[in-house]
């Protein structure tokens, strides 16, 4: 979940509808079911729109971002302008993922097969590499699901 749907998540949904529950909780005795319907259809109605407000503004921030990163760090068209090194930025950009990759698996396999004597610094830092590397490939959800794996295997050690 990205940071624009937590934030809509936040402001929306959950407390529009710790609102809505209360006020239905409410509702005067007295009150027939057909007020109690129209009510209840005019906070759905308001729950609506505040959602589609909240989308839409959320939409806006996470284009005028976009723009932003767009407008700092150029796009793979402006790299395209330069000649020779442009090509060569792109090619290198391109191979950085599977770069960092490879050299993850070779490291875990020397770590593995050959025994190696490391330090702790160098056991931290390989960890480190696995953990930023397996994140970048499968993302952030992996990693959270590993982490209690990761802290027990790890931790047990000290």
């Amino acid at each position: 979940m990205n940071i624009f749907a937590k934030i809509s998540n936040a402001i929306g949904g959950s407390l529009f509808g710790e609102v809505k529950e209360m006020i239905t909780d409410y509702f005067p005795p007295d009150m027939n079911p057909q007020q109690k319907a129209e009510l209840q259809e005019k906070l759905a109605r308001l729950e609506m729109e505040k959602t589609n407000s909240i989308n839409s503004a959320l939409a806006d921030a996470e284009k005028t971002l976009n723009q932003r990163i767009a407008e700092q760090e150029g796009t793979a068209s402006d790299l395209k302008q330069l000649p020779v090194i442009g090509r060569v930025v792109l090619f290198l950009r391109g191979l950085q993922r599977p770069l960092w990759g490879f050299f993850a698996m070779y490291l875990d396999f020397f770590w593995f097969t050959t025994n190696p004597v490391f330090t702790e610094q160098q056991q931290t830092a390989l960890i480190v590499i696995n953990i930023l590397v397996l994140g970048f490939l499968f993302g952030e959800r992996t990693i959270k699901n590993l982490s209690p794996l990761i802290i027990k295997v790890f931790g047990g050690k000290q």
